[in-house]
C-alpha cells in the first residue's frame, strides 16, 4: 500500500468537488483523450509534447510522472492525502477504484478515481513536522515515502489522528522510484507553507489556552484598536472588546471570540458569538477558530459578510505578518520573526500549468 499527495487545484476551487463526489481528480487542463490505454510510459511522453512545445525536458519529465502516477500507478487500498485550501487541515481518504474516464465533464475532471473519506479537516497541527514538509511539496501528485510516513499515518488514525512518541526531525525528501527524474529526490517545497506550519507550532507552543485572545489583542491594538481583554477563566461568550477612536468609543465595535483548540468549530459558537454580539451592544464579530470551521459555519460566510469575520490558522498568522513591525516589543521578543524575500513557487500541475 501506498500513500499519496493529490492536491485539489491551485486555489483549492476543487475542494468541495472532490468531498461531494467522493472522488480525486486529475487537474490537467490539456487532457482532453483517455489516456489510461496509452503505454508504455514512454508512449504518453509523445502524447503530452504536443501540449508543452516549449517547455525543458525536465518539465516535461515532471508532469508526465505525475500523470502516470495517478492513472496507472494507483491503486485500490492505498490512501491519498487532500491538503485543505479553506483553512489549515488535510482530508485522507482510501482509493477505492481504477481511473475513470467521463468524456461528458471538462478535461480537468475527465480522470478521476473513486475514494472513501476516511477523514475531513483534519488540523495539520496533529501532523509531526516531516510529514508536513512532504505536505508542502509543489506538486499535484505525489507519493510519500520518507520517515515511514504511510505507516504513521495510518496508525494516526487509530490514535484520534495524533502521532505520539519520538518524531523525526530531519527534513524528508519526497520520492517516487518510478518516476522520471523530474520526480524524485529534492522535490522543491513550496516555502510559504512550510513557514507557516513552522510558525504555527511556535504560537502554539507559547499561546495556547487564553494566551492567544493576548495575540490577537495585541493585533487588534497593532490595526489601531482600543482594546479589553477578559479575565482569564469562563468568558461569558467574549475574550476580546475592540473599537477604534478616542477611547475606544468608535465604529466598528468588535465582540471577539477567541478558540485555541485544533478541532473546526461547528455552528453553534458562531451562534454563540452573534447572540453575544447583541448583549454587548457591538456592531460586528470576529471569531478566531485556530483549528480552522467546520462546512456549517463555513455555509454562512455569505449570510454574515456584513456583521462577521472568521479567521483560523492561517489567517491569524498573515494578521501577524502584516502587523507584526507594529506590534509591542514584549511580544516580538516572545516569536521572533523574520521577513525575508524567495522566487515564488506555483504548484506544479494543476489546471494544467
Amino acid at each position: 500500500m501506498a500513500l499519496w499527495l493529490a492536491r485539489c487545484g491551485r486555489h483549492g476551487q476543487f475542494e468541495s468537488k472532490y468531498l461531494d463526489d467522493s472522488r480525486i481528480y486529475l487537474t490537467w487542463s490539456n487532457l482532453k483523450d483517455d489516456i489510461r490505454g496509452i503505454k508504455p510510459k514512454a508512449a504518453v511522453r509523445e502524447y503530452l509534447l504536443p501540449s508543452y512545445p516549449d517547455a525543458s525536458v525536465a518539465k516535461v519529465s515532471n508532469h508526465l510522472g505525475q500523470i502516470w502516477a495517478f492513472v496507472q500507478r494507483m491503486e485500490p487500498g492505498d490512501w491519498v492525502v487532500v491538503p485543505s485550501k479553506r483553512q489549515p487541515a488535510v482530508h485522507i481518504a482510501e482509493i477505492t477504484g481504477p481511473c475513470d474516464f467521463d468524456d461528458t465533464l471538462e478535461p480537468v475532471l475527465k480522470h478521476s478515481r473513486s475514494v472513501k473519506w476516511i477523514a475531513t479537516d483534519v488540523p495539520r497541527s496533529n501532523f509531526a513536522q516531516d510529514i508536513l514538509y512532504s505536505l508542502g511539496a509543489i506538486m499535484t501528485i505525489c507519493k510519500i515515502e520518507r520517515n515511514d510516513a504511510e505507516a504513521r499515518v495510518r496508525r494516526m488514525a487509530t490514535k484520534g489522528w495524533r502521532e505520539s512518541g519520538i518524531l523525526p526531525t530531519a527534513v524528508p525528501q519526497i520520492i517516487d522510484d518510478d518516476s522520471e527524474d523530474a520526480v524524485g529526490d529534492g522535490v522543491p517545497l513550496d516555502l510559504e507553507e512550510v513557514a507557516k506550519d513552522q510558525i504555527a507550532r511556535q504560537i502554539l507552543a507559547r499561546y495556547k489556552g487564553h494566551g492567544m485572545a493576548r495575540l490577537v489583542d495585541a493585533i487588534l491594538q497593532a490595526q489601531g484598536y482600543e482594546t479589553h481583554v477578559s479575565p482569564e477563566g469562563p468568558d461569558k461568550g467574549v475574550d476580546l472588546l475592540a473599537a477604534p477612536g478616542a477611547l475606544g468609543f468608535g465604529e466598528p465595535r468588535l465582540c471577539v471570540q477567541v478558540k485555541s483548540g485544533d478541532t473546526p468549530l461547528d455552528r453553534p459558537t458562531l451562534d454563540q458569538l452573534i447572540g453575544t454580539m447583541q448583549n454587548f451592544h457591538a456592531s460586528h464579530g470576529l471569531l478566531v477558530s485556530w483549528g480552522g470551521f467546520k462546512s456549517t459555519v463555513d455555509k454562512e460566510k455569505a449570510a454574515q459578510f456584513f456583521r462577521v469575520r472568521l479567521w483560523d490558522r492561517d489567517d491569524l498568522i498573515d494578521q501577524l505578518f502584516e502587523h507584526y513591525e507594529h506590534l509591542g516589543d514584549e511580544l516580538r521578543a516572545e516569536l521572533p520573526l523574520k521577513r525575508i524575500w524567495t522566487v515564488a513557487t506555483t504548484e506544479v500541475g494543476d489546471d494544467g500549468e
